[in-house]
């Protein structure tokens, strides 16, 4: 059988069909394609009439607006660190109060008595716990967002001043001693949160800040 003879009909179905459904594209020769430039142009995917350059992101996948910081600023991060410290205390509260409980009825049989006074020691234990980091944690949250938004710059200076000013405040009913105490442990932990969050900038390589 001759293939030719079956070409017009072959092009006039692929036609027929193109105009059922809004038209097809024109078809042209390679002599035709041959004097078409192609500079500076990426050859078309052979399965989509996409440039595939359309295709490749090359850009940050979120927009943020004008003048936005590509970091969390304190006050996102605010949230995240009252909760994760006292989801921490409650852990830690738990976890110490079950050892208490154990510890102070090791001279009672196991019975409901004792299950009851374990599980008032790990309740109470959790509690205070939970309580006493949450508090830390909405003090330094507290003070970072206000000399943040005081200053107009986030820098390390911010973390060393809210763990300062945490400490003395949290402390600051025990005296002047006490609060100098608590700042002085305020001062320490940041600066150690600072040293720990810009390691990568001291040993040369690129920050990976929050």
């Amino acid at each position: 059988m001759d293939n030719n003879n079956n070409a017009p009909g072959s092009g006039g179905l692929r036609g027929g069909l193109g105009s059922l459904f809004g038209g097809g594209a024109p078809e042209y020769s390679n002599t035709e394609l041959a004097g078409v430039p192609l500079t500076g142009m990426s050859p078309l995917s052979p399965y989509l009439n996409v440039d595939p350059r359309y295709l490749v992101q090359d850009t940050d996948e979120f927009i943020l607006p004008t003048g936005a910081n590509k970091t969390r600023g304190r006050f996102e991060l605010a949230f995240f660190t009252i909760g994760g410290c006292c989801i921490t205390g409650a852990t830690f509260g738990t976890l110490n109060g079950f050892r208490m409980g154990l510890k102070e009825t090791r001279d009672m049989p196991w019975s409901k008595p004792r299950n009851v006074q374990i599980l008032n020691m790990v309740t109470r234990q959790g509690a205070s716990w939970a309580n006493t980091l949450g508090s830390v944690a909405l003090l330094y949250s507290v003070f970072g967002v206000a000399i943040e938004k005081a200053r107009g710059a986030e820098d390390d200076l911010n973390t060393l001043a809210a763990g300062t000013l945490t400490g003395l405040l949290y402390k600051s009913t025990s005296g002047l001693k006490g609060a100098a105490r608590g700042g002085l442990v305020g001062l320490a932990m940041s600066g150690l949160y600072a040293l720990y969050n810009n390691w990568d900038h001291l040993k040369g390589a690129s920050p990976s800040r929050y």
